[in-house]
Parts: structure tokens; sequence; C-alpha cells
């Protein structure tokens, strides 16, 4: 008699397996993470096998002399990866539907086919037809560009086996199923075995693949935690699907940085590069208008430039209402906080509004001065001078404190064409060998409010 499937319970969140259901995962401290499947039982036909003996090498022999990476010639994409397409990589990309994902990934393969690279794209969501009719709204696309539509997991194995094609990308991972598993697609273990398939196809036959992996509500990739441990990239789209602008960020990268960041821009043709995120950010920002500030943040070594907004008005309740877009928004009370401790602002009395203009979101500590900014100039209602940016973290006690990179940032506001730049007194020095700008170094927020 035929043994029956056994029944485990997976994490959701790390992989860890029970044999019963618990609230909480005794690995990650997580609640309410535990799903139940069935597996089929591992027969011991491979007892009787000898086991290969491991080899043992010394650091230095190991040659690091790799092969050069391929570039997409998509500057931004090629930027967040490190410097292009590592052969041999796996790539996972995540982000809100009707982000771009499929977009970006359908126009890495119109560059790659075009430079002669053999790509292969395989869909398990959409029909040929699909495809080809998003394609012919980008443009003119190369004949050698491969398409499959399919989602059993042999079968892809094999055909990319045999075709063993330069780049391979896997839209999406939750959509493959393997047989042998007998789960439905996109459960954990559908997804774990899918993506430890591909992974040893990328390893074994030096092909690069990319996987595009569906988010859960809170913005992070569907399926086990282990499905982003296992692969050596993790890219995750950000924006807003109704706004034109979209950022690609680098969260995981073993083979370069990961606070590069790339901006698009969503055009009918497909995603269009932005090579000054500064300048798309800052368009259309009113004139001698209280409440409005520009400030810089670092994203990796690019500096951005962004508008912060500020409104503050008298409450109509006991209860003031804070609201924060783009930016944290218990950061915004803790500000708050200050300028009515340290300064005196009577603020627990108004509502207050912050927003960073475009839908960017920016949660570095560098726009604190920023958002003081605005919300004192909302309040007493005078406007920031035009020409003027400010930038740097503000304490508990009212102090200004450093930030890093205070060069890039001052130099981007130059070549902005500001005139004014009010950064931290300790980071004058930093920046002294730079002219065509005025440097105002203050130590704390009164200093800094006492400009406007």
């Amino acid at each position: 008699m035929a043994k029956a499937k056994k029944t485990i319970f997976f994490c959701q969140n790390c992989g860890h397996e029970e044999s019963k259901w618990l609230g909480q995962c005794p690995a990650c401290r997580e609640w309410n993470t535990f799903v139940e499947e069935k597996i089929t039982p591992v027969k011991g036909a491979a007892a009787g096998k000898s086991v290969r003996e491991g080899e043992v090498v010394t650091l230095s022999s190991v040659r690091t002399d790799g092969e050069e990476r391929i570039k997409t010639d998509i500057q931004e994409l090629d930027r967040v990866l490190g410097g292009g397409i590592v052969p041999g990589s796996l790539v996972l990309v995540g982000g809100d539907p009707g982000i771009g994902k499929s977009t970006l990934l359908l126009q890495v393969c119109q560059k790659l086919s075009g430079k002669k690279e053999s790509v292969l794209y395989i869909s398990g969501e959409e029909s040929l037809k699909q495809i080809k009719l998003r394609a012919d709204r980008m443009g003119k696309f190369s004949e050698d560009l491969l398409l499959l539509c399919e989602t059993n997991l042999e079968t892809i194995r094999q055909t990319i086996e045999r075709q063993k094609p330069h780049l391979a990308i896997i839209d999406s991972i939750q959509t493959m199923y393997s047989e042998e598993i007998g789960s439905a697609p996109g459960s954990v273990s559908q997804v774990r075995e899918a993506t430890n398939t591909f992974m040893q196809l990328a390893k074994g036959l030096g092909i690069s693949i990319f996987i595009v992996g569906h988010v859960t509500k809170e913005g992070t990739v569907a399926g086990p935690r282990v499905l982003e441990h296992m692969v050596d990239t993790v890219l995750y789209f950000e924006g807003d699907r109704h706004a034109s602008y979209r950022i690609l960020r680098g969260v995981k990268n073993r083979f370069g940085s990961t606070n590069e960041i790339g901006v698009f821009e969503m055009r009918q043709t497909g995603l269009e590069e932005v090579a000054n995120p500064s300048e798309f950010m800052l368009s259309g920002k009113p004139e001698n208008a209280s409440g409005s500030v520009v400030a810089c943040s670092m994203e990796g070594t690019r500096p951005i430039l962004m508008e912060i907004q500020a409104l503050v008005c008298a409450s109509n309740f006991g209860f003031p209402r804070r609201t924060a877009a783009g930016t944290d928004y218990n950061r915004v009370n803790l500000l708050m906080a200050v300028l009515e401790k340290r300064m005196g602002l009577p603020l627990s009395n108004y509502d207050a509004y912050v927003n960073i203009a475009g839908g960017i979101r920016m949660n570095e500590p560098a726009v604190d001065l920023g958002i003081v900014m605005a919300i004192f100039s909302s309040y007493k209602n005078r406007p920031v001078p035009e020409d003027m940016i400010v930038f740097g973290e503000v304490g508990l006690s009212g102090e200004v404190r450093a930030v890093s990179m205070p060069e890039q940032r001052v130099s981007e506001a130059k070549k902005l064409g500001f005139k004014t730049c009010v950064i931290p007194s300790v980071s004058e020095n930093a920046v002294k060998n730079i002219e065509g700008i005025r440097v105002i170094g203050v130590r704390s927020v009164s200093e800094a409010i006492q400009l406007l």
C-alpha cells in the first residue's frame, strides 16, 4: 500500500519547518506565518550510493579573473547592478503589480538581442500574443529573441539546457510548478524548489537568470524569505504606478553596492531613463510659497535634490492631525517636538501636513533640517529663498549634526543653479574648496530658522 503524503507546516517568512501549526515561528519570531503543505516523502534509493569527496583549495590559489559583465545599454539598470550583468548570476526583481517589471526586462531583451546575445524570455502569465503586443508598442526587436510560454519546471529546465542562452528571464517565479511536489504553484515548497532549480542552472551553465517576483501588501517578495537569501541580487521597483516616475533600488547585491538607485519614467513606449533625477523632482516647484524647501538626499553615490512641502494650520479639534507622505511619520512628530521644546512653537495646537513632492520616498536623516525649516516657514508664513538649499540631521537637543558626502551634495546644488547652501557647521571644512556657491554652516535649529 502506498504511503500517504506527509503534512508539513512551513514558515512563509524564513522557511522553517514544523510538524504542527504554531502561532509564532521559533526561528524568526514572526506571528501567523505558518502554512500547511503536503509533501511526498523522499525514497531511500540513494542510500547505497557513494558520496563524492569534497575538494579543498587554498585561498591564494583561487583565480579572480572572471568574465566581463554584460552591458545592457540601460545605464540606470547597469548602475544598480554594479556595472552590468554578471554571467551566471541569479537576479530577483520585485515590485507592485503594474509598476513596470515585465516592461523593463523586455527592454533588456530588446537591447541584448540587438547585440547578438542569445536571450530566452519565459512567461508563465502572458501568452505569446500579449508579449508581441507589448513588444510592438516598445519598438523594434531583433528576430533572434526566443520566447517560451510555460509553467512546468521540468520543461523549462530542459529548454534552458538545450538552448543555453546568455540570459534567461522567468516571469514570474510564483507561476512555476514542479510535478514532484504536490502543493499548488506559488506555495512555499514550489517557490523554493523553482528558485533552487534556476540557481543550479545559473551556476552550472553560466547563464544569467532574471526572476520576477510578486510582492505582498507589505511590499516584500511573496513566498519564503529564503528566496531572497538564495539569489545573488534583489532589485525592488518603487513608486506609485499611477505616477510617471519609477525607482529601481538594489537591496542586495553580491557583485556591487546596495546603495545605488536607478530612476525611470514610464511612457507609452516603455521605461525611459532619467539622467538628472534632481531636475526631474524639482520641476513645477512654486515660487515664493511658504512651507516649500529644497533638500538633498544621497542614494548611494548619487545626490538627489527634492522639494519638501509643509502645511501648518490651526486645529479645529482637541487632537491635532499629523500627516507625512514620502517620509517617516514618526520622524516628523519627533522634529515637531524638537521645535516645540527648543524653539517654543505651540505646534500642539496645529495640524501639520508634510509631503515630499513627486511621490518619492526618502528616509535619510539628512532631510531633517529641510523638514524643520519647511514646518517653520509654513507656521510663520515666511517663504524660503528660491536659491537656497538645506541639508543636515537634527538631534533631540536641537543641534544640527554632520551628514555623509557633503561635497557631492553642494556640487549638485551648484550645478542646478542654487546660490546658498545651509549645511551643518562641522561639514564646512569639507566643502571649503567649492566656489560659486555661498555655504552657511549652522550648529542648531535656532541658527537655521533665523535665516528666514
